[in-house]
């Protein structure tokens, strides 16, 4: 086999590999010998078909199976002679001329082919310890605890009916039908719905006018969905809503006891308060956990500058301005929404995803440099968490994962990720800083791995939800 580089610019390299005749045929009568001695043919005593008549019949699948062979093989192996490492697949291109590979096939022409591939390049890992992050931290209160707690309660306070006028905090039991123009839209409609008044359970401007209501009234409300709605043909669009209400039911004192904490499947209120705060603590970590990674980020971006693969950045690219696009359908909105241009926004995210695959370089050099590995049994908690997220269709799920290395692959990768983090804040310097919930919560500007450009508002009216699932 003749392997020649014919191109080397950059991270891009074109091999040509040329199998000679010769070769094909040496490999060809090794395998007809094989078969030989295996096959049963009628009209022959096993072991005594002529290699001719075995090579007429078999000759052409027997070299398709050696050229497929050869393409598989001489991929790893050129590889691993150069000591390169490929970002990607590499590209194998050959004659699409027919006579030629029948010419191929009957072991009278040289096998040729070429590779295209990007390498992953080189990058030398710097010393990182002089990296400072700030690790917000937040005290949980007990009155934040509390008023958690009381919120929770809520949801297994009981009704009960009552004559007069629905107040706030009462609860409106209805039917109603949504129309656009007098005309009804999907998911606009629904009966002995039950909404308590001031939960912002539905849009701005629904509840207020179902304050006064009574038992058997029948009431016409108008509203404006918010133009960022979840339902792009909904969004910004004026509602009317017919309402007739079969119940207003007013709220039962709110108690805070074991009893209560029992309705919601906790063994006591003590233990309740146990879990709110354990969430609430899970959560703010959680926030804290994404600063404090993305300041890492931000130094490593800061420290390492190379040529990323082209391929990889085009991947990346491809997945980022996918969603771009598929969340600005859902709201409804265009570029020119989002004070931008297509143009303008394809040049800031081409710039995202190639600082994403340069981060994701350095992160992988930085946990294969330091033994960082993803154990077997994190990998499978992560299939099996995956699974869980498809109800009724678990094994289709787990049979796709299992045959699908690149699946699997992708679950690995942000484990791994983490774990490296992990490892460079045991290497760095961290600083803790107390703050409040509302400065930890705080949306920073510049976040520069995050792709939002079109924020979809989460759907907030029950009358739409059926135009929402559709919508998505």
């Amino acid at each position: 086999m003749q392997v020649t580089e014919t191109l080397n610019e950059g991270l891009k390299r074109e091999i040509k590999v040329v199998v000679p005749a010769q070769d094909l045929e040496a490999k060809l009568a090794e395998r007809l010998e094989t078969a030989r001695g295996r096959a049963k043919i009628d009209g022959f005593r096993p072991g005594k078909v002529p290699a001719a008549h075995l090579r007429k019949m078999y000759g052409k699948s027997f070299m398709a199976e050696i050229v497929n062979e050869i393409l598989n093989d001489s991929t790893r192996s050129i590889l691993a002679d150069r000591n390169e490492k490929a970002a990607t697949q590499p590209e194998v291109a050959m004659s699409e001329d027919e006579a030629e590979a029948e010419k191929v096939l009957a072991g009278k022409a040289d096998f040729e082919f070429t590779m295209n591939y990007e390498v992953l390049p080189a990058i030398e890992i710097k010393d990182v310890s002089g990296l400072k992050v700030t690790r917000e931290v937040v005290d949980i209160s007990d009155e934040e605890v509390e008023e958690q707690v009381k919120k929770i309660a809520s949801s297994a306070r009981t009704f009960e009916a009552k004559k007069g006028k629905a107040e706030d905090g009462d609860r409106v039991t209805m039917d109603y039908l949504g129309k656009l123009e007098d005309v009804p839209f999907e998911g606009g409609a629904d009966q002995d719905a039950q909404l308590v008044l001031g939960s912002g359970q539905f849009i701005p401007g629904f509840e207020d006018q179902l304050v006064g209501v009574k038992a058997g009234d029948e009431k016409q409300i108008k509203v404006t969905f918010p133009e960022n709605y979840g339902a792009a043909h909904l969004a910004g669009k004026e509602a009317t809503f017919d309402i007739t209400v079969k119940e207003v039911a007013k709220a039962a004192e709110l108690e805070l006891n074991d009893e209560v904490a029992k309705k919601l499947g906790i063994e006591s209120l003590d233990r309740l308060r146990t879990v709110v705060r354990e969430q609430i603590e899970g959560q703010y970590g959680q926030i804290t956990r994404q600063k404090v990674k993305r300041q890492i980020l931000d130094g490593l971006d800061a420290e390492y500058q190379f040529e990323t693969p082209e391929r990889l950045v085009n991947a990346e690219f491809n997945n980022i301005w996918q969603q771009i696009n598929f969340d600005l359908q859902q709201a409804g909105k265009t570029f020119e929404d989002e004070e931008t241009t297509e143009e303008a926004a394809r040049e800031e995210y081409r710039k995202l995803a190639e600082r994403r695959v340069r981060l994701g370089l350095v992160l992988s050099e930085i946990g294969e440099k330091a033994g960082v590995e993803v154990t077997e049994e994190e990998l499978q908690r992560a299939v099996y968490d995956q699974v869980r997220r498809y109800p009724g269709q678990e094994q289709q799920v787990y049979e796709f994962l299992r045959k699908t290395p690149d699946a699997v692959a992708n679950l690995r990768a942000p484990i791994f990720e983490e774990k490296v983090v992990d490892h460079l804040l045991g290497t760095i310097s961290v600083t803790d800083k107390k703050v409040t919930k509302e400065e930890l919560t705080a949306e920073e500007e510049g976040a520069a791995e995050e792709a939002k450009p079109a924020k979809k508002a989460a759907p907030k009216k029950k009358a739409a939800k059926k135009a929402d699932d559709a919508a998505e």
